[in-house]
């Protein structure tokens, strides 16, 4: 049983155009079990947007479109006044294991996935906890079963204080690891983690790594 290690962030456009890779990684290996810890790449921002990181974040993406071929869409970012704030969506996901802890973590990949098009390919603003309460009870229903989850309950789990706590809690694992970039995935050997990708990486590179570790 192989398994994995997914550290990202919903709002990482790199994560965001990992997706496909890491899909392709996960149906060539349908035993392997994923966990995924949220790594905080903007947590607690306070500062709005300047013109220059806005620049900075629109040739980022520019790359990111052109090493995936996903959308892009810059309206959220394009609100005056917003606050790249990664937290609040990162939270959203830990929110999600916590009311969905009947489900392993990779049923709930999508969740995650869900986040990240509906910032990036949709250009919804997900440092707003309404919507994201949308969001990912929408996509939680759509792998639990219609009406399993309600935006109102989710919310009360995503606004409490021991959602806040586990959230802190991943970041500083992360940062415990070494983690510097994200994407990153590790897989677990005998008892050690292995860091087989940091940053976007092709799938046959992804399993290229993983098969050397096992080898080792």
């Amino acid at each position: 049983m192989t398994q994995l290690i997914y550290v990202a962030d919903p709002m990482c456009s790199w994560c965001y155009g990992f997706d496909p890779e890491l899909q392709a990684l996960l149906d060539s290996m349908p035993d392997a079990e994923l966990d995924i810890l949220v790594g905080g790449l903007r947590a607690y921002n306070k500062e709005p947007l300047t013109d220059e990181l806005r620049q900075t974040l629109h040739q980022h993406w520019k790359h990111v479109a052109e090493a995936s071929g996903l959308p892009f869409s810059e309206a959220a970012m394009s609100q005056p006044g917003f606050i790249y704030d990664t937290e609040p969506a990162c939270r959203a996901f830990v929110a999600a294991k916590m009311v969905a802890d009947h489900l392993t973590v990779r049923q709930l990949l999508p969740v995650f996935h869900a986040i990240q098009r509906a910032f990036y390919a949709q250009g919804a603003d997900v440092t707003d906890l309404a919507q994201l309460a949308v969001i990912v009870t929408d996509a939680l229903n759509q792998i639990d079963g219609a009406d399993s989850f309600d935006v109102a309950s989710f919310l009360e789990t995503l606004n409490s204080p021991a959602c806040m706590m586990a959230t802190q809690q991943e970041f500083q694992q992360c940062q415990r690891w070494g983690i510097r970039g994200f994407p990153a995935l590790l897989v677990l050997h005998q008892d050690a983690l292995h860091l087989v990708a940091s940053g976007y990486t092709k799938t046959a590179s992804l399993q290229a790594a993983i098969s050397q570790v096992k080898e080792a």
